[in-house]
C-alpha cells in the first residue's frame, strides 16, 4: 500500500469479508493473474486451507467454490488494473503491473 500511495497511484479496495466475490469476479481474477490453475491464487499453508475440503489436486471449479465459501483461502493483495493483475507479494509483482499499467 505504501508503495501505492508514494507513487500517486489511486486505488479501490474490494472487502471482500462484507461483500463477498461472485463466481465470474474470481475467475476473471484467475484470469487477469495468468494464472492455469485456481490453486496458484491460494493459500494452502493454514487452517483454512486445511478446512476447506480442497486438496492440491482439486479442480478450478472446486477451488473457485471453496474461494467463496472460504474468502481468507485467497491470497493477497491482488491489485488489477482491469486487464492484468497481480498478488501484492512480493512488491516486484505491484512494480511490474504498475509498470503494464503506466505503458497502456
Amino acid at each position: 500500500m505504501a508503495f501505492l500511495t508514494e507513487n500517486n497511484i489511486q486505488i479501490d479496495i474490494k472487502e471482500y469479508l462484507s461483500v463477498p466475490f461472485e463466481t465470474n469476479e474470481i475467475s476473471n481474477l484467475l484470469q487477469a493473474l495468468g494464472f492455469l490453475s485456481a490453486l496458484d491464487m491460494v493459500r494452502t499453508k493454514g487452517s483454512e486451507f486445511a478446512g476447506s475440503g480442497l486438496t492440491l489436486t482439486s479442480s478450478n471449479s472446486d477451488i473457485i467454490e471453496a474461494i467463496m465459501l472460504f474468502p481468507k483461502l485467497l491470497e493477497r493483495p491482488i491489485l488489477t488494473n482491469g486487464k492484468h493483475a497481480a498478488i501484492g507479494r512480493p512488491l516486484e509483482n505491484i512494480k511490474e503491473l504498475v509498470g503494464l499499467q503506466l505503458k497502456g
